[in-house]
């Protein structure tokens, strides 16, 4: 067994621990110590997305209980993308706490540290029931961030955020106790073998528990009408939580395209193609209504929130098709527009630092103090986000939009990325005409709407303050550098999706994968 497969749950886990044990050092440690931690973890995921490019898929079996009985770690492509977009997200929006943004409340490093195992322990796990175990970890580090510094608006939204997501894992459990009831296990590659051997008596019961399970993933990537607690959560956070939780709600997509098309996808038998009504309506509405909340939107970190939602509905209404051209196409777009919705999350908050009466309202104020930096940062990152040329955005577009056409629904994908793309740049540029040109006189700031007592001096901010922000937006024209190496990589991954076959010889062994093959005719 590869023992680094373990590592990016280790390495957060003892990192967490030691920061909780030592929370009255002084902070240089807590910040060296977590820096240090996040950087080695972006090089182990590296490593890991390496050899999962150049090699099999890859299980690390805990305590040596082979499956389906033990607990098992699987890294395959999409698993090892995912865990490597989270530890340099992670370590780039690290790099911008440490700037002031860690020292509002205890224990903010360690519950960076906890997020991050919770995450990545998503992406890894191959066990129905370990992926409850991390979301919960998941989830309860992400309480303490969100509320983390403590105002009234963040209080509130928490406490939404919280008791939602807490009636989630509930429905969760509920889920996961009728498939288990019904099929003896929750090993993911031994359901997808098990599924296909149930009786048909039993398919109207593994149908409903497989949509509970649809209802509670759709709620962590804030898929419509789940998705109403993420502007709330989202721009009352802070900066750096913020640009780490744009990763989260792919937590949701991840889940979804790996349960659906591990255990109920063509092969499933009583569960086969089991979204196929469900998934791509939803994924369509959740666009359209994120679309609207752009532009209803006064706010430039809500703008950003509803950017979450936007990238969501654009993901899963592609993905959605279940067709693997599609799912390539959108897993091209996944890692773009992560990264820049988190780098947009830190422009947005040295803008606001710089405009001391309005923050990040889209009312008048004064002129930001280093206009020509985060002008720039703030251009660069809406024409990437909003799909236009030459960076990433239009690249992924136009691939999903190709990969999309001859599907039957492809009139409406076609209409609401385009519309939705349209409508963004509009809310962005919107945006950004007020606060870089529709400026106030320093004498009348004063006096306009929702102006409050200057401080003697705005914020000036370094290179190392602006490096996150700039190095998500440059990981925007690498995309398009490296777009077809991206593109071939991303056709595996959705191969190894639709044909999980490679997959459950690598968690069961051979004898299993044999007997899936041969109840699904090579599927």
């Amino acid at each position: 067994m590869n023992h680094l497969v373990a590592a990016p749950l280790l390495l957060p886990l003892l990192t967490g621990a030691w920061l909780v044990l030592g929370v009255d050092r002084p902070i240089a440690r807590h910040r060296a110590f977590s820096l240090a931690g996040c950087l080695a973890l972006t090089l182990i995921t590296g490593l890991l997305l390496f050899q999962s490019i150049t090699g099999p898929v890859q299980v690390y079996v805990l305590g040596n209980w082979s499956p389906p009985f033990g607990i098992v770690l699987v890294l395959d492509r999409l698993s090892a993308m995912m865990v490597f977009i989270t530890a340099l997200l992670g370590f780039l929006s690290l790099v911008y706490a440490v700037h002031g943004t860690d020292l509002e409340g205890k224990n903010f490093h360690a519950l960076f540290q906890f997020q991050l195992l919770g995450i990545n322990g998503a992406f890894l796990t191959g066990d129905i029931f370990n992926l409850f175990v991390f979301f919960e970890i998941m989830l309860l580090a992400s309480y303490g961030l969100v509320l983390h510094g403590g105002s009234g608006p963040r209080i509130r939204a928490g406490m939404h955020y919280a008791l939602l997501n807490l009636v989630g894992s509930s429905i969760f459990l509920v889920g996961v106790g009728i498939l288990y009831s019904l099929l003896g296990t929750l090993n993911m590659a031994d359901l997808a073998v098990r599924i296909i051997q149930a009786p048909e008596s039993s398919a109207a019961l593994i149908q409903a528990g497989g949509l509970i399970l649809f209802a509670v993933f759709a709620l962590k990537a804030a898929l419509l009408p789940v998705c109403f607690w993420l502007p709330a959560a989202y721009s009352f956070t802070s900066a750096p939580v913020a640009a780490l939780f744009a990763v989260m709600t792919k937590v949701g997509v991840y889940v979804i395209l790996r349960v659906f098309t591990l255990i109920f996808g063509d092969h499933g038998a009583a569960g086969a193609n089991l979204l196929a009504p469900w998934l791509q309506p939803a994924a369509l509405i959740t666009l359209a209504a994120g679309t609207a909340g752009l532009l209803a939107a006064q706010n430039l970190r809500r703008i950003t929130a509803f950017l979450v939602i936007v990238s969501v509905g654009t993901l899963l209404a592609v993905a959605g098709t279940l067709e693997q051209d599609a799912i390539a196409a959108a897993i091209v777009y996944l890692p773009h527009t992560t990264f820049m919705t988190g780098g947009m999350f830190l422009v947005t908050d040295m803008i606001a630092q710089q405009r001391p009466d309005a923050g990040a309202k889209l009312i008048p104020d004064q002129p930001v103090q280093q206009q020509t930096l985060l002008g720039l940062l703030f251009m660069g990152t809406a024409i990437a986000i909003a799909g236009l040329p030459p960076l990433s955005g239009f690249f992924a577009k136009v691939m999903m939009l190709i990969h999309v056409q001859y599907y039957s629904g492809s009139a409406w994908i076609w209409f609401l990325i385009l519309f939705a793309g349209f409508l963004g740049l509009i809310a962005l540029g919107r945006a950004g005409s007020i606060i870089f040109w529709k400026t106030l006189p320093v004498q009348n700031i004063n006096s306009a709407e929702g102006a409050g007592t200057r401080p003697s001096r705005l914020p000036v901010f370094g290179p190392i303050y602006v490096l996150p922000a700039a190095a998500l937006l440059g990981i925007s024209p690498l995309l398009v550098i490296f777009g077809q190496p991206m593109a071939r990589f991303a056709d595996t991954v959705a191969a190894q999706l639709v044909e999980p076959v490679l997959y459950i010889e690598a968690v069961l062994g051979l004898e299993r994968a044999a007997l899936f093959f041969a109840h699904t005719g090579g599927l």
